[in-house]
């Protein structure tokens, strides 16, 4: 049988990785060479474990900020449109060229300079979606220097968190957010608060002033600066900063993703490996190669998304990219998405399922869609819609697949893809322009492999992913099992854990013994190669596409002084995918006997979540009772059953079985967490949670 175009450039990826990634390593600009593409080295840690080490393009010297402004600014193409900001929730909309671009980042980064960042200093950015964001970002890259970026919502405890673990030579923010239609959140008592909080001290905090709500005072004595001023000086005295070029292997940025601990885990991306993939991806996968092109990744630049397809990506191809301060629904309607595609005539669309159902829940007849917009082929230039971060149910893909193929593009396609902060890139999907894998210049565009609602597409080039059962073992095609990749992982992928190698290899590496590099999913892998993500195999909670820690949760649900102990799992939710749902037993001698607590404590106790983590964490539901809290005899909570059954309330399927363990220390426990559901539903939980579609009749 004659294999398909993705698959071939998947196989010579995995036949000869280092020809494969040498020839994509070509198509970038560097100011050194590398020496080889991929070098296997063996690390030894503290404790004297050992385990294999990989690093691509050593010997390379590049600088990113090149890549994605000068060298196309230098080819002629400075007049191409770079980043269009649009901001439904100001009114305010703005363009840059490449070559305004460039000099908007050049001119910031000798303000930083001279501010005293350097090559291989972190500075921290705590942004709104506005330009400056970017700037900021691609000027800290352009002097050698790390990037740290939080998202601009996050509470004191969490920011704290990080500035205590990237140590930043500085911050840069904003006087203030606008979240959706509630209005401006200043952000001068958050960062003042956080660096209170924190132990480490930036030497300045650099801040944009925004009119909606602005920082005051500037208080210059406490190594705070007011942006625009600063900007405004170096522009009328000529001062620029040159692009710094750095080895291969060093950290261009780093985002942070929750840890089962509760600790965040700060994921290092290295420049050299991070260019090469994602100029790759951008292309193969996403279908964007250059000039005409149009991007709109409706993230945000505190994840990993925002990172590599609102800004590096499409910029690295010399494609327009969509800056987007608003959201999918009520800034102001449920048409904003579709507005963004017609005015900007967007060619590849990347959004979470979550903001999917949103627009569905406001706009059940899809009347923005069809009747305003499509109806006057305003969305005809849309090739994708390009759906990640939790899993995409069949019912919302082939809903979207239906009017793509009506009113977008010949072939428009709905492609779901599967990825993870450490990976920097999609682990696996469907390429819209595969033919790019073989050949980087052409423009051909092959029928790209079938879409199999419910699944995450298949393996992208440089991931070997298999299926294993828990003891690492490899499982037929078909079964369900956890997902784990071989190493190395592809160029865009960590390998490392900001200032914590011994955690990268207790996260990754050591539950399999170095074999396998555990990536937390479990899932399947069928016949013909396509994954399906079915659940996390640990205990992160995906909320809307943001990714939280049940310790995280428990450690602020516990501060409640009233709190004895507590529990945390997903329960499904129509619109965010999951929510977090906390089993509390109370501190107090009689306990209470009713599952659903008074709503006092409840308030409270989320008064605690959303200060201490922020308000997308907010609990979703509570159930208070004894000896509900099912562990192992090592003292080991089983969220995971504590899960189960909350999922099959969801679909009134109270009393089906659940997998318990045999090492759990009390298995009446387990009757007793089913009672106390089963009484929770029929009190108030039966109307509040909905699954996000009917279970699948197997």
């Amino acid at each position: 049988m004659t294999l398909h175009i993705q698959d071939g450039v998947y196989r010579s990826s995995m036949d000869d990785a280092e020809s494969f990634w040498s020839h994509q390593a070509d198509k970038l600009s560097w100011h050194k060479r590398p020496e080889k593409v991929l070098q296997r080295t063996t690390k030894t840690l503290k404790d004297g474990t050992t385990h294999d080490h990989w690093t691509w393009f050593p010997g390379g010297k590049i600088s990113t900020t090149y890549n994605c402004i000068d060298r196309h600014v230098l080819n002629g193409n400075g007049h191409v449109t770079a980043i269009c900001w649009d901001s439904p929730v100001t009114g305010l909309k703005e363009q840059y060229t490449y070559k305004q671009l460039m000099e908007e980042v050049e001119t910031l980064a000798g303000v930083l300079r001279e501010e005293g960042v350097k090559k291989g200093d972190v500075v921290l950015i705590y942004m709104p979606m506005i330009p400056a964001a970017l700037f900021a970002m691609l000027a800290i890259a352009r002097l050698g220097a790390i990037h740290a970026v939080v998202f601009g919502g996050f509470s004191p405890p969490s920011l704290a968190q990080r500035m205590e673990a990237s140590r930043p030579k500085a911050i840069m923010t904003a006087s203030c957010g606008i979240e959706g239609n509630k209005g401006p959140v200043g952000y001068k008592h958050l960062i003042e608060e956080a660096i209170k909080m924190s132990s480490f001290k930036p030497q300045k905090v650099i801040i944009w002033q925004r009119e909606q709500l602005r920082w005051d005072p500037v208080t210059k004595e406490a190594g705070e600066r007011n942006w625009q001023r600063l900007v405004k000086s170096a522009k009328n005295r000529g001062l620029k900063a040159a692009p710094v070029a750095v080895k291969s292997s060093d950290g261009l940025y780093i985002i942070y993703t929750s840890g089962t601990t509760g600790l965040p885990k700060g994921v290092v991306r290295e420049a050299g490996g991070h260019a090469v993939g994602l100029n790759f991806s951008i292309k193969f996968l996403f279908g964007v190669h250059g000039p005409g092109d149009v991007m709109f990744c409706a993230s945000d630049i505190g994840w990993v998304v925002g990172h590599s397809y609102i800004l590096y990506a499409p910029l690295l191809a010399g494609a327009t990219t969509v800056l987007f301060e608003g959201k999918p629904v009520g800034t102001p309607n449920a048409g904003e998405f579709w507005r963004i595609i017609e005015e900007y005539q967007v060619t590849t669309m990347f959004t979470a399922p979550t903001a999917l159902r949103a627009i569905r829940r406001d706009d059940v007849e899809n009347h923005y869609f069809e009747q305003v917009f499509g109806s006057r082929g305003g969305l005809r230039t849309l090739r994708a819609l390009f759906l990640a971060g939790e899993r995409s149910e069949p019912s919302i893909v082939e809903m979207y697949q239906r009017l793509l193929s009506k009113y977008c593009a010949g072939g428009a396609m709905v492609i779901d893809n599967w990825w993870s902060s450490e990976s920097g890139s999609p682990i696996s999907g469907i390429a819209l322009s595969a033919a790019a894998g073989k050949d980087f210049n052409t423009k051909y565009r092959h029928t790209p492999l079938k879409i199999k609602p419910g699944s995450a597409g298949k393996a992208m080039p440089g991931f070997d992913v298999r299926v294993v059962d828990d003891d690492g073992n490899e499982l037929q095609p078909g079964s369900m099992g956890n997902i784990v990749m071989a190493t190395p992982l592809a160029p865009t992928a960590f390998t490392t854990l900001w200032g914590d190698e011994d955690r990268f290899y207790r996260s990754y590496l050591k539950r399999f013994n170095g074999k396998w590099l555990d990536t937390g999913d479990a899932g399947m892998i069928d016949r013909e190669g396509y994954i399906s993500i079915m659940s996390r195999s640990d205990d992160i909670i995906n909320v809307a596409a943001h990714r939280f820690s049940t310790g995280a949760i428990e450690q602020a649900i516990a501060s409640h002084p009233d709190i004895a102990e507590c529990a945390v799992v997903g329960i499904p939710d129509s619109l965010k995918g999951h929510l977090p749902f906390a089993f509390v037993t109370l501190s107090t001698h009689e306990h209470p006997h009713p599952a659903v607590p008074n709503e006092e404590l409840f308030r409270e106790v989320q008064k605690n979540v959303r200060g201490q983590i922020g308000p997308i964490a907010s609990l979703g539901g509570m159930i208070q009772g004894k000896g509900m809290i099912p562990k192992t005899r090592s003292g080991k909570t089983l969220r995971r059953v504590l899960r189960e059954l909350v999922e099959n309330a969801t679909h009134n399927e109270y009393d089906k079985e659940v997998q318990v363990p045999s090492t759990i220390e009390d298995a009446d426990v387990v009757d007793v967490a089913r009672a106390k559901i089963k009484e929770y539903f029929s009190h108030k939980g039966k109307d509040l949670h909905k699954a996000p579609e009917a279970r699948a009749k197997l």
